[in-house]
């Protein structure tokens, strides 16, 4: 893998009462984030030969409309162990497909961001700054691991 993309939701609305989390479907405001986000990637001609997904709602929700932003037709594995993950465990789903060159994660906080700060700076304590459809794109020159990661670029709605 030489880039990771990693990907929030976008904007979702509240559970309903006694409604699961899993089923949250985006706000308005969410689909327009997620196609932004996919005419963001768009315009700065990125290919994807792999996307992996949280199977909640609101994040595959997040994925179809990015890519068909995009124009792309990257089909979208779900992963369920996105949902709620930790950074390692983040890693560990990803070690699994470093066959592949570019790879998007679309996943949830505090998962992804931490995830960004673990590659980048090798530590993922208290770092905060992924707001829902926002992108990480992350070029590796080497293994994935901790403090091997560069932050190519940053973009949120």
């Amino acid at each position: 893998m030489h880039e990771l993309i990693l990907l929030r939701h976008a904007e979702a609305q509240p559970a309903p009462p006694g409604g699961e989390d899993t089923v949250r479907r985006l706000s308005g405001r969410g689909e327009q984030e997620a196609r932004a986000a996919g005419d963001w990637l768009k315009n700065h001609g990125v290919k994807l030969d792999r996307v992996l997904c949280s199977p909640s709602e609101r994040t595959c929700a997040t994925g179809a409309l990015a890519l068909a932003a995009m124009g792309q037709s990257s089909a979208m594995q779900t992963a369920d162990e996105i949902y709620n993950a930790t950074p390692g465990e983040l890693l560990a789903l990803l070690d699994g497909h470093a066959d592949a060159g570019t790879v998007m994660l679309i996943g949830h906080n505090p998962g992804i961001e931490r995830l960004v700060a673990l590659l980048v700076e090798g530590r993922s304590d208290e770092f905060r700054g992924m707001p829902p459809a926002g992108l990480a794109v992350l070029h590796l020159d080497g293994p994935l691991e901790p403090g091997n990661a560069r932050l190519d670029a940053f973009w949120s709605p």
